[in-house]
């Protein structure tokens, strides 16, 4: 017996059984309805359930026809900051992130958007989050309190008001903030932690949806040699296959999130692309962006830094994001009260949920639909290469640098 996840459609027994290719895809191919009006009428109703199963369960739930998709619970881990003694000390100057997506000379600031943030939770007395509504859940079982400082720092540069005249959020005028702590104090998780945190935040209608941690692969597998006696070879073909059913997983929730009726417009998942490279070790050292980052739909962030000839790369940046934004030198709230500066892909996915509220105000105050699908293609066409240093390529920074609306590239 193992422990797997189960993603059901609740409104999978709503509809008829003469099918037509729906919205969204299922373990085994498009989810099926039966007529587009049906696509617009019934959305999805996703639901996680964390079972504990037989081989010969698993094949009779693979059968249920409202399950969409089935993951073996896997750990998670959050994406930890760098040390700063990387950065040089002029890069941690208060509000420069801001200052380079344009954000600081937006006329907007997030009012009216629902954002959500997957992380360690939040210190809700900090003095950044005076004015917000904070609806938190603690998926992890360690309470609300974010004792780490990781959720703390990332949320206040999300939506953050400023501390002692220092401007830390991108997108201050939020009021309204979905916290689900989804890691332990000491940054761990597991899949079945974030599904449900994901669930939990489309049905409280969140528009940007934040997360800063990755599929723990490594630590997978050493726990079932460890602990479970598996053989080195089994234990690395479970948590492999395992760590494909959790990315498949992902991709199907969401399209689910993604794919919402039309009064909703769904909800935009951002994710930070992970801090594993190793430049400054060799310039080969990288690696590409971690899982859920390198889920379908999800946009995936790398860290950007102030460099001599231009913006450069951080180099513990993962590769092959979809697009950067500022995470070196990032002053934000610090758990417990006051300011602290950190450097990770973390902050730079904080950067561009808060500058994707940005998008969704816009989007909102010029009579425009708001879809996940729209901010995303905002996020996508506004975003700028002009500001790199020469050395970098598209392979580093993806489509560029994040933007916010009216901002003119220099």
């Amino acid at each position: 017996m193992a422990k797997y996840i189960l993603l059901r459609d609740r409104n999978a027994g709503l509809l008829p059984p003469s099918p037509v290719l729906r919205r969204g895809a299922s373990r085994s191919g498009p989810v099926l309805r039966s007529s587009q009006a049906e696509v617009d009428d019934i959305p999805f109703a996703p639901e996680v359930e964390t079972v504990e199963l037989s081989a010969k369960d698993l094949r009779d739930a693979a059968r249920d026809p409202e399950v969409c998709a089935i993951a073996r619970a896997m750990p998670t881990r959050l994406i930890e900051p760098e040390p700063l003694d990387e950065a040089r000390p002029d890069d941690a100057l208060p509000g420069w992130g801001a200052a380079a997506t344009g954000a600081d000379s937006c006329p907007l600031s997030g009012a009216g958007v629902r954002v959500a943030v997957l992380d360690t939770g939040v210190d809700a007395d900090h003095a950044a989050f005076i004015g917000v509504t904070l609806t938190r859940h603690d998926f992890a079982g360690s309470g609300n309190h974010d004792a780490n400082g990781h959720g703390t720092h990332v949320a206040a540069t999300i939506f953050g008001r400023s501390v002692d005249g220092v401007r830390i959020g991108i997108s201050p005028g939020i009021t309204d903030a979905l916290i689900a702590k989804v890691l332990t104090d000491d940054g761990r998780g597991s899949t079945d932690m974030l599904f449900n945190a994901l669930c939990w935040a489309g049905a409280h209608r969140a528009r940007v949806i934040a997360m800063s941690l990755k599929l723990d692969f490594a630590g997978f597998a050493d726990t079932l040699v460890q602990q479970h006696g598996f053989p080195v070879l089994l234990a690395t073909s479970v948590a492999l296959e395992s760590y494909r059913m959790n990315l498949r997983m992902f991709a199907m929730l969401s399209d689910m999130l993604s794919a919402q009726t039309a009064t909703e417009g769904g909800c935009l998942l951002l994710a930070a692309a992970g801090n594993d490279s190793r430049r400054t070790v060799s310039p080969e050292f990288e690696v590409s962006a971690s899982a859920p980052a390198a889920a379908r739909r999800v946009i995936s962030v790398g860290a950007v830094a102030h460099g001599d000839t231009g913006l450069t790369v951080a180099p513990f940046s993962n590769i092959a994001p979809t697009l950067a934004a500022p995470g070196v030198g990032i002053i934000s709230a610090a758990s417990g009260g006051g300011l602290r500066a950190l450097n990770g892909t973390s902050m730079a996915c904080a950067h561009a949920a808060g500058i994707a509220a940005l998008w969704a105000e816009f989007l909102a105050t010029t009579g425009q639909y708001v879809t996940a699908d729209g901010i995303k293609a905002k996020l996508r066409a506004s975003a700028t290469k002009a500001r790199f240093a020469p050395e970098f390529g598209p392979t580093d920074y993806g489509l560029g640098l994040a933007q916010a609306p009216g901002a003119r590239p220099s």
